[in-house]
């Protein structure tokens, strides 16, 4: 069996978690025997049984995969859909049932990729919100969906606590709108809470970046360039007293699951992805933004962070992903259908 990667987006355009899954996830599958290679599109004798797709598809690319034998299992991260709330869910299906009930303006349904969830071999996803999202929203049935947990790698599985010597909390990640960061950083000053930002721009000209840059301190806020190797992070992770995540679009969030692996308590923002993996194992804001409410918050977990654990939870290897993946792979082209279980491992 040899399975063909693909991704929506050049890497070198827009860095960060669906890179790593995407290479940690070939390392592991290739560690359980399998041939993996990345799918190439200048390649016209590449051979293949099955494409894995990360992000978005157009429904042309899979009827050109159907053509060709290959059938194309799809990972989307609903990295803001998830979050909504029942309601929203709701409306959404509501309007997605209704634009595509259209009979018109056929162009423009190709266009939004909404049937590719259906018409796909098989959706993986991480998370039980993310599944919700595709049986409320797109009316995929539940035989077509698959749960499986994202990693970490065997180095941080190791890691464990460290000396956390250092007065600051750390948050690492990319410096852009969805994380907050600027916001964070004002918070930082106002609750004199000293953090560690640990992470680069999508470019250095970005004006978000910009806006971030003048509040770097030394002392309330901090910065360190993007790290290239796991012992750097680690290292930094260890000497943290306590991380800090006040994003408003995640998943997963393998930032937050490589500081709990590094012995370090969590403030996060309150979704339905983190109330997923975490419960009431971990310290929440109580809404978005640079607030007076968040930042009594960051102050109290900036005074106690030193005293509290990691959440006690299930933290999961890549090579575990690629064995619940390889099973997946093995019911689509067997054509037996989903065989993993569809409720993610509980924390």
């Amino acid at each position: 069996m040899k399975i063909l990667l693909n991704c929506f987006v050049p890497c070198s355009l827009a860095h960060g978690g669906a890179q790593i899954q995407m290479d940690q996830t070939k390392s592991a599958l290739e560690a359980c025997g399998m041939s993996v290679e990345y799918l190439r599109w200048w390649d016209g004798r590449q051979e293949g049984d099955l494409i894995h797709h990360f992000g978005p598809i157009s429904t042309s690319f899979l009827q050109q995969a159907k053509t060709a034998d290959k059938p194309v299992v799809l990972t989307t991260l609903f990295t803001d859909t998830c979050n909504r709330s029942e309601a929203q869910l709701t409306r959404q299906a509501w309007l997605t049932r209704l634009l595509l009930g259209f009979p018109f303006g056929e162009g423009v349904k190709e266009q939004l990729n909404w049937r590719t969830y259906d018409r796909c071999a098989q959706n993986v996803v991480g998370l039980e919100a993310e599944r919700r999202v595709l049986e409320r929203v797109y009316r995929v049935h539940p035989e077509k969906i698959s749960v499986v947990p994202l990693g970490l790698s065997e180095a941080y599985l190791r890691a464990g606590a460290g000396t956390r010597r250092e007065q600051h909390l750390i948050c690492t990640g990319t410096i852009t709108e969805r994380k907050n960061c600027v916001e964070l950083a004002q918070m930082a000053h106002a609750a004199e809470a000293s953090i560690l930002f640990v992470g680069k721009p999508y470019h250095p000209s970005d004006p978000y970046w910009q806006s971030f840059q003048p509040l770097i301190d030394g002392r309330w806020v901090k910065h360190h360039p993007h790290v290239n190797t796991e012992a750097e992070m680690i290292a930094l992770l260890q000497s943290a007293r306590g991380f800090v995540l006040m994003s408003n679009q995640e998943n997963w969030c393998l930032s937050a699951h490589e500081a709990a692996a590094c012995g370090l308590p969590l403030l996060v923002q309150e979704q339905n992805w983190s109330r997923e993996r975490f419960g009431d194992r971990v310290r929440y804001f109580s809404n978005i933004g640079n607030t007076p409410g968040n930042v009594e918050i960051l102050k109290r977990f900036y005074a106690e962070a030193a005293g509290l654990g990691p959440p006690e939870i299930k933290l999961h290897s890549w090579l575990d992903a690629a064995r619940e993946l390889k099973l997946v792979y093995e019911a689509v082209l067997s054509g037996a259908g989903n065989t993993t279980p569809r409720t993610p491992p509980q924390p």
